[in-house]
């Protein structure tokens, strides 16, 4: 019973007041590489996050060693971790998140990898155009949130005093990464509600390149948000599935028509150019 409202109190307090939560280095063991470490972050709102064998055959579905893979909302970095393995240090892991209080995560994260992947973390958001947005949470600690042009606005009412970077992926790419554009095989994104706007944003980079597409569908989306979120890709010639989890064996229904996108509340899906 202590134990229960000392946790209580330790987050209503996270929801209400702005301060920095230490870090917690894990190790879990993975059957191919051994132990590896992971850095979590002590914020009372924030579910420990494990680096789990499943993933690793999850994401073999799209990745093999020495590919390019990008992550968009990376958080703390426990998909990046799972995929800068596969891709190895042959290979070449982008994660980007604007959140400057994951971000401290994620670059460690980025660097206990550094012997089995290869990271580069940047503590900004994918855009439409380069540009600053407001970035809000319905904590103050910000244990999550989103951007957007508007002070005031629905990721909720705690505000970071600065602006953060927006940028154009397509544009960042060419002229950082010209190099990897013909091995990137996959594309993650979870961005809180987003994940439409980023998708329109990289489309030329999907008509070119082709990766595999993971999103998620945000539970407060309307119908037509899913609907557009669906033509999206669908118009590009992608095929899209519902998967119920990050495992080998997760459940997986094909998604055949933007009405289909109204069976779920809140889900992931891949898209793979047919």
């Amino acid at each position: 019973m202590f134990n229960y409202l000392k946790r209580s109190i330790q987050r209503k307090i996270a929801r209400r007041v702005t301060k920095e939560y230490p870090i917690r280095i894990d190790t879990f063991n993975l059957k191919e590489y051994g132990a590896i470490q992971f850095a979590n972050w002590e914020n009372p709102l924030t579910v420990k996050k494990e680096i789990d064998q499943q993933y690793l055959h999850f994401f073999r579905r799209f990745l093999q060693e020495g590919d390019f893979s990008i992550d968009i909302g990376a958080n703390i970095g426990h998909m990046t971790v799972p995929l800068s393995l596969i891709c190895g240090n042959n290979g070449l892991t982008l994660a980007f998140d604007p959140n400057p209080y994951v971000f401290k995560i994620l670059e460690k994260n980025a660097e206990l990898s550094s012997k089995s992947g290869n990271i580069k973390p940047f503590n900004v958001a994918i855009t439409d155009q380069d540009d600053e947005f407001y970035y809000n949470s319905s904590d103050a600690s910000f244990n999550n949130g989103g951007i957007s042009r508007d002070q005031i606005n629905r990721h909720g009412k705690y505000s970071l005093s600065k602006k953060i970077q927006g940028i154009n992926l397509e544009k960042f790419l060419d002229q950082h990464f010209p190099e990897w554009l013909l091995k990137m095989r996959l594309i993650k994104i979870d961005t809180e509600g987003y994940d439409k706007e980023i998708i329109r944003s990289i489309s030329k980079l999907l008509d070119k390149y082709h990766p595999v597409v993971i999103s998620e569908c945000f539970g407060k989306s309307t119908p037509e948000d899913r609907f557009e979120h669906f033509e999206l890709l669908k118009s590009r010639g992608y095929s899209l599935f519902y998967f119920r989890d990050f495992k080998e064996d997760t459940e997986i229904v094909e998604i055949n028509t933007k009405e289909d996108m109204l069976k779920w509340k809140h889900f992931d899906f891949y898209a793979i150019k047919e």
